[in-house]
């Protein structure tokens, strides 16, 4: 890690119940990193992580939307994802799948949650375009769904995702296909 960087975890968290979605959350508006945008479920490291960014990860999901650590199967840790522009988080993504059970919304964290469905980020969903924030236009990818719109990190990691699902050298789709069929 850069010294000044801060480091992070998100999950990619794959709904194993049909039809197959990854959720996204809609950060609070009072929060002081990307209040209101929309997320994957993550955060920064805590001490209590000791250092474990799949911890971090774990931790997140259940402190955002409810998922307990018993629910959830790691399947995968995408490549790191530096923040260019603003708070200057180093982000871990892991690819995981969340069997079936509640979901409760911290209200402190999280004003709500969705999900995109997994074959709609597949098929080419995220795509260039460019996004209107603070008074300037940003260059982003960008993934338009039912209203809403992913972009900034988000989106790249999606790309990143994406772009691993589909490296034939990659283990990552077979995987997640054999997670989500057993």
């Amino acid at each position: 890690m850069v010294e000044g960087r801060r480091r992070a975890a998100v999950s990619i968290a794959i709904i194993a119940s049909p039809p197959h979605g990854i959720l996204f959350v809609e950060r609070a508006s009072h929060l002081r990193d990307h209040p209101g945008q929309i997320a994957l479920p993550g955060g920064g490291v805590d001490p209590e992580d000791g250092d474990d960014l799949q911890r971090t990860a774990l931790r997140e999901l259940r402190e955002e939307v409810g998922i307990e650590p018993e629910r959830v199967t790691v399947l995968a840790q995408l490549p790191v994802v530096s923040q260019r522009r603003a708070n200057n988080f180093d982000v871990a993504p892991f690819v995981v799948v969340v069997a079936p059970g509640p979901f409760t919304i911290d209200g402190t964290e999280t004003a709500g949650m969705f999900t995109v469905p997994l074959a709609t980020i597949l098929s080419d969903g995220v795509r260039d375009g460019r996004v209107e924030y603070g008074g300037i236009t940003i260059d982003s990818p960008v993934l338009d769904h039912e209203g809403r719109r992913v972009w900034g990190l988000t989106a790249h990691i999606l790309r990143s995702f994406v772009a691993r699902w589909n490296d034939e050298s990659s283990d990552l789709r077979a995987l997640v296909e054999a997670r989500l069929s057993g």
